[in-house]
């Protein structure tokens, strides 16, 4: 699966979830995908502002999407030059 595609896969995922969720939570909402492919997801998407990373009091890391950014951004992976994750 192309890099692109896992990245498209998440970010969907936490949109339709609609509020911040734990990365297991994450995991369990995309069981395509390999714990691996989610935490590359997650790491492009934070470093690109789509996502916030937190970490809770408890040690649980979490994700929430950016209120405002969606389709109107076009994401830069789309040109990287990696294109698949095994």
């Amino acid at each position: 699966m192309r890099v692109s595609a896992i990245i498209d896969r998440v970010y969907g995922a936490l949109e339709q979830f609609g509020s911040a969720c734990s990365m297991e939570e994450v995991v369990g909402l995309c069981p395509d995908l390999t714990w691996n492919q989610v935490y590359i997801a997650i790491d492009y998407l934070n470093k690109t502002g789509k996502v916030a990373v937190t970490l809770d009091p408890d040690r649980t890391y979490t994700v929430q999407v950016y209120p405002g950014v969606g389709e109107a951004s076009q994401y830069s992976y789309r040109q990287d030059h990696v294109h698949s994750i095994a």
